[in-house]
C-alpha cells in the first residue's frame, strides 16, 4: 500500500514547458541558431541541462553553460509568474490527503526558488516537505531524496515518485522506489516510454487509477 507520495514540480505541478521554451530559443537567439520548435523540444530535454542546451544547438564556446544557466534563471524567476498549476492539481491534491497520503515535493530547483514558487501558488500547506536542491544548475535530486527517505525512516516499498522526465524514473530507480511519469511536461510521451513504466496522461489521474495505484 503506497503511503508517500513525491512529486516533481517543474512540468509537473507546474506547467512552465512553454516559458522554458522560450527562455531556450531567446539563448538560441542570441548566437544566430536555429530555434527550437514544442515538438523537437520534448524530444530533446533532458537532465543534466547541459546536455540537453548542447542537443539544441547551443555553443558554450560562445558563452559557457554557468554564464547561460545563470541569464535563463535570472529571466525565469521574474517570468514564472506567467506559469500556471495544471488544470486540477489542487483538487487531486486535497484528494491524496483525504485519503491519507503524505505528500512531498522533490524537484530539481534550488531550494529558495522552490520554496518562493510553492508560496506563490499555494502550494506549501498541501505538502508535508519541500525538497530541492543547493544550486541554479539542476543537478541530480538522487542525493537529496535518498538522505531524505533515509533519515524519515519511509519504507520505501510504500513509497512513490511521481515526475515528467527519464531522470525521475533514473532518481527513483537509484533511491529503490517505484516511479508514475505524466506526459504533459517537459519530455513527451515518445521519450518516456523507454522507462517501461507506468505513464499517466497528468496527474489528475492519480484519482481515477487510485485503487490500482495506491493499493
Amino acid at each position: 500500500m503506497i503511503k508517500h507520495v513525491f512529486i516533481d514540480f517543474n512540468g509537473t505541478l507546474l506547467d512552465d514547458v512553454d516559458l522554458c521554451l522560450d527562455l531556450l530559443n531567446r539563448m538560441l537567439k542570441d548566437q544566430n541558431k536555429e530555434l527550437v520548435d514544442i515538438k523537437k523540444y520534448k524530444e530533446i530535454f533532458k537532465f543534466p541541462v547541459k546536455d540537453y542546451y548542447v542537443d539544441a544547438g547551443i555553443d558554450f564556446n560562445i558563452e559557457p553553460f554557468e554564464s547561460l544557466a545563470k541569464k535563463f534563471m535570472d529571466e525565469y524567476v521574474i517570468e514564472y509568474k506567467k506559469c500556471k498549476l495544471y488544470d486540477g492539481i489542487i483538487d487531486t491534491l486535497d484528494f491524496l490527503k483525504s485519503e491519507g497520503i503524505n505528500l512531498y515535493i522533490l524537484s530539481a530547483s534550488k531550494q529558495s526558488i522552490l520554496d518562493e514558487q510553492c508560496r506563490y501558488f499555494n502550494l506549501t500547506r498541501h505538502f508535508d516537505k519541500i525538497i530541492g536542491i543547493k544550486t541554479i544548475y539542476a543537478n541530480s535530486k538522487e542525493d537529496v531524496a535518498m538522505e531524505f527517505i533515509d533519515s524519515s525512516n519511509i519504507d520505501k516499498q510504500e513509497a512513490i515518485f511521481i515526475g515528467d522526465t527519464l531522470h525521475d524514473y533514473e532518481v527513483a530507480k537509484a533511491v529503490g522506489i517505484n516511479c508514475i511519469l505524466v506526459e504533459s511536461g517537459h519530455q513527451s510521451h515518445n521519450v518516456l516510454k523507454a522507462a517501461n513504466t507506468t505513464i499517466l496522461k497528468d496527474l489528475n489521474e492519480l484519482k481515477e487509477n487510485f485503487d490500482e495505484i495506491f493499493n
